[in-house]
């Protein structure tokens, strides 16, 4: 059997309940892909974003409805060794991608060369609307996954001092028709590493030139490194902790909170107390 063809039958057979069964039931649960949709589907070149785009592939093939997808990966400025490995893979993998040039790494070292990573996640998001302007698309996939979302309402809370979450989809606020989907948001993270690790595959991870050990392995320097090292110890003691972490964002008691915002109006506990 052809690789590409081990690694199809790899999500629906030995992963089908951690994956597949939670990719399924993300798409349907948010309404994030309906008939006759055109998706841009993002590829990075790491593991989230190929496993997205292979479990696209599949439900094109034995999905309930008929939609299009253009796979798509920009190339922000990296080296030849791994524009050349995210390729490989594409091709290892049965995935028909296209590339597209910008030179994000360059314009961001000379205007934010010490802290990179949230101008850099900034102008990615522009030229990928853009790109999905260009070839007709009313939506772009990302793959963060369910670690994505909870490691990101931690950050939320310990270094913006807000409470919010990472939405399964939004609508573009400066491109109209266009609306930002994740396909992945049901899945985990520990189970992306093991479909990869049975498969033997390898991914880059963000490849920056900006940030030393960032290539194929993760430094474990960042923020979000430093919530995952969290929840894993919290996980020790109570193995249910991201679960709750999660539903807890679709359980918010406004009786017990100081206050909230929605849009650009605020609300205090103080507004209807009597």
């Amino acid at each position: 059997m052809e690789k590409s063809k081990e690694i199809e039958r790899s999500i629906i057979t030995k992963f089908r309940k951690e994956i597949w069964s939670k990719f399924v039931k993300g798409v349907a649960d948010y309404e994030l892909i309906k008939e006759n949709d055109k998706v841009m589907v993002c590829i990075s070149g790491g593991k989230d974003s190929f496993l997205m785009a292979k479990c696209i592939q599949e439900l094109i093939r034995h999905g309930k409805f008929k939609f299009e997808a253009r796979f798509v990966c920009m190339n922000p400025g990296y080296n030849d060794y791994n524009l050349q490995y995210i390729k490989d893979n594409a091709k290892l993998m049965d995935i028909p991608i296209e590339i597209f040039e910008s030179d994000i790494f360059d314009v961001i070292k000379k205007i934010t060369p010490n802290e990179p990573c949230y101008m850099c996640a900034r102008m990615r998001r522009g030229y990928l609307y853009s790109k999905a302007q260009e070839l007709g698309c009313n939506k772009i996939a990302l793959g963060h996954h369910f670690s994505d979302v909870i490691e990101t309402t931690l950050l939320s809370m310990f270094y913006s001092s807000e409470i919010k979450t990472m939405m399964p989809k939004l609508h573009s606020d400066n491109f109209e028709g266009i609306e930002l989907i994740r396909p992945m948001y049901l899945i985990h993270e520990e189970d992306i590493i093991s479909w990869k690790k049975y498969n033997e595959l390898d991914f880059i991870n963000c490849a920056c030139p900006l940030l030393e050990g960032c290539s194929i392995l993760d430094d474990g320097k960042s923020k979000r490194q430093e919530m995952k090292n969290l929840i894993k110890k919290l996980k020790e003691k109570n193995k249910n902790i991201e679960n709750n972490i999660f539903i807890s964002t679709s359980n918010v008691n406004l009786n017990c909170i100081l206050g909230y915002k929605k849009g650009d109006k605020k609300y205090s506990f103080l507004d209807d107390y009597e």
